[in-house]
């Protein structure tokens, strides 16, 4: 048995045939002092199909599926992507904040792509305009004609808000639609 050449061996009695390694550069294509491997003795391409081959960087286990809930990276139920998710949370969640302006702009910006996105919107709007537009007002004028009697109104109409908001954007963040109580449906 011979020992494999050594990188000053090239040229030696043993072998005249022999040529001097080359070294690629980055960049060139590599040298040719290493002949390909002979079949069976190398690494050929991965196999196209077949049980057991999975894609390059997939480190997930066998019967995984893109976009499937559960799936790191994949949209939960209810949602085509994480986009839909975040708009429709931030219809939600957006109403404690600024009202129904954050549902109005979820409707108009992601409304007419996606009808997940506008179910959310229209949903939350509806709550907003009946809660936080109607009632808020009703309450602080009821407030301010009692001569304060009843100044604590428009504070329970927002803890109402800030609740059934809360449980909405929770039931939006498992993929379900809300539907909020005692809402008048201005938008269907």
């Amino acid at each position: 048995m011979s020992e494999p050449p050594r990188p000053g061996d090239y040229g030696s009695p043993s072998d005249p045939n022999s040529t001097p390694p080359s070294y690629s550069v980055p960049g060139e294509a590599p040298g040719t002092a290493y002949p390909p491997p002979t079949s069976g003795a190398g690494y050929g391409p991965p196999p196209t199909s077949g049980a057991g081959y999975q894609q390059p960087g997939n480190t997930y286990g066998a019967g995984y599926q893109p976009g499937t809930y559960g799936a790191p990276g994949g949209a939960p139920v209810g949602y085509a992507n994480s986009d839909e998710k975040t708009w429709a949370l931030i219809a939600h969640f957006g109403g404690i904040l600024v009202g129904f302006i954050a549902p109005l702009v979820a409707l108009l910006v992601k409304g007419n792509e996606s009808p997940t996105v506008k179910a959310h919107a229209n949903e939350s709007l509806n709550f907003q305009l009946t809660w936080g537009v109607g009632a808020m007002i009703i309450s602080v004028v009821l407030g301010v004609c009692s001569f304060g009697i009843l100044i604590f109104l428009p504070f329970l109409v927002w803890i109402f808000i800030l609740v059934f908001a809360i449980i909405a954007g929770m039931k939006a963040n498992n993929g379900e639609l809300y539907r909020y109580p005692a809402t008048f449906r201005f938008l269907k």
